[in-house]
């Protein structure tokens, strides 16, 4: 077995593997006792064990430990072993086993990240991991590139990638990141924000933004802005569309403010452009202050129970109470160049539990968006569709309190089983004329007519109407396709 993402897994079989990735390095060490290279690489890179540099040296060839020492991504302790420095660690990125550099944190060693700390592949990474296409494109920017985790997975996907960032210490591990899966077609900026791209335009962006939400500091320079509140991730969504190519697409992580004052998604709407943007706005989780603030203490291994803890709580919150926060937003925002046309958003949540990757999905959803925005209602009536596979229908009756026995129907559900498990409520009716749809068959408005007339119904035209605004929300979601996105999709 290898020093991979894989080999590791194989090695250590899930139990010891799911404890690795809980940080509970005892169980690891238990599993790891033998002799062999692997358990040596595991021990040394993952436990960050101190060994002689002798066996380092037999583990990966004395050349290559000579260089990690000059790097200084290895030290040699005060005892005169050897110990790892930095974070090398194995990832499948993007498909790919991969070795993501960054700095050491506190998963399985008592350590406290810097405010020069580089974060590795961590829970906001894959978020956005899974959030982003890998479809093929000319050009992507990887804005605030950080240990290069985003531009890592799309080197097979574009023919070239700018990835920037302002911190030069993220930058260097970028570049060994780079360099230790063999790509060449990235190329590393420094500065801030767009400053670096300024005049250029790409296929698509995606940014990992440090979005803390918070006091204008910065105490992390991976995570805080330096901008107030919420106005980093409001920073990229206001410059990214000037950076877009015609239909091109932009993929951000992001966290917004809620307050009485305003809902959560007219605040993001004021930050685009009148013209030339559709948005697609997805809120994944809402915290209050007081939890958010005590989320992001422990991020920085400051127990919210410690005297710096508690006087960090009180700044923190005071804060929040003079600028009216109540909630602290956190999500995606996907923004697809639409040219001259009207700027349009959507905002909504999906909090139901899903594992699908969201990436195919938003490139779908922006088709399916283009598709109805050239439509008139009379030409949503004459168009076909596809009930997309997979959908199931759900009848729920609950227990008849009135009669005591038996039980009323409620509620029925059209729900995908795949994607983010989009689920809508609709009758009796809409649900048998969507069972009546076919690519190869009737229209809409010859479906409509023939349960009109099975039903006996009169008022043919209004059930139509009505039709149109449910089958609108149902192509938004992906619950039916029409038939010629469904061919593509194919």
């Amino acid at each position: 077995m290898s020093f991979t993402a894989d080999g590791i897994a194989g090695y250590l079989g899930p139990e010891v593997t799911e404890a690795l990735y809980r940080g509970e390095p005892g169980v690891v060490m238990s599993a790891t006792n033998g002799n062999d290279a692997l358990a040596g690489l595991i021990r040394f890179f993952l436990l960050r064990l101190p060994t002689s540099g002798e066996i380092l040296g037999e583990l990966i060839g004395h050349r290559l430990a000579a260089s990690l020492i000059d790097e200084a991504f290895v030290h040699v302790t005060p005892a005169g072993e050897v110990q790892v420095a930095v974070d090398i660690r194995p990832h499948i990125i993007a498909g790919k086993n991969r070795v993501v550099f960054s700095d050491l944190d506190a998963s399985v060693t008592d350590h406290v990240p810097g405010p020069d700390h580089v974060l590795g592949v961590g829970a906001a990474s894959l978020s956005l991991l899974s959030a982003t296409p890998l479809s093929p494109v000319d050009s992507v920017l990887d804005l605030g590139t950080g240990s290069g985790v985003q531009a890592l997975a799309q080197a097979d996907s574009a023919m070239r990638i700018v990835a920037t960032d302002v911190h030069e210490r993220a930058l260097q591990m970028a570049r060994c990141t780079m360099a230790g899966a063999h790509v060449r077609n990235v190329e590393i900026r420094t500065g801030s924000w767009f400053e670096p791209v300024e005049g250029e335009s790409f296929d698509r962006i995606v940014a990992n933004p440090p979005f803390v939400v918070g006091l204008p500091e910065v105490g992390h320079v991976y995570r805080d802005s330096g901008l107030s509140l919420d106005g980093a991730t409001q920073l990229v969504v206001k410059h990214a569309p000037a950076h877009l190519n015609p239909n091109g697409t932009a993929y951000t992580l992001g966290a917004w403010v809620h307050t009485r004052e305003e809902s959560w998604a007219t605040r993001i709407a004021s930050w685009l452009p009148k013209r030339g943007v559709s948005a697609w706005v997805i809120q994944r989780d809402v915290a209050d202050p007081g939890q958010y603030v005590s989320t992001w203490l422990k991020d920085e291994s400051i127990d919210p129970r410690s005297r710096a803890g508690i006087e960090r709580t009180q700044e923190w919150l005071e804060y929040f109470r003079e600028e009216g926060v109540i909630g602290v937003g956190f999500g995606w925002i996907f923004l697809r160049d639409i040219g001259d046309r009207p700027t349009e958003v959507t905002c909504e949540e999906v909090l139901q539990p899903f594992t699908d990757p969201l990436g195919p999905e938003v490139d779908e959803y922006f088709e399916r968006i283009g598709w109805l925005r050239d439509k008139t209602a009379a030409e949503i009536l004459q168009s076909t569709y596809l009930v997309r596979p997979g959908v199931a229908r759900e009848e729920v009756s609950l227990a008849d309190s009135e009669t005591g026995m038996g039980f009323t129907p409620q509620v029925i559900r059209l729900t995908r089983t795949d994607g983010p498990r989009f689920s809508h409520e609709v009758d009796r009716a809409l649900a048998s004329i969507v069972a009546g749809l076919h690519p190869q068959g009737l229209n809409l408005e010859e479906t409509v007519g023939l349960w009109a007339a099975a039903q006996g119904i009169d008022d043919e035209e209004e059930l139509a109407s009505s039709a149109v605004s449910a089958v609108v929300d149902l192509i938004r979601h992906g619950l039916i396709l029409p038939s010629d996105i469904a061919t593509t999709q194919a």
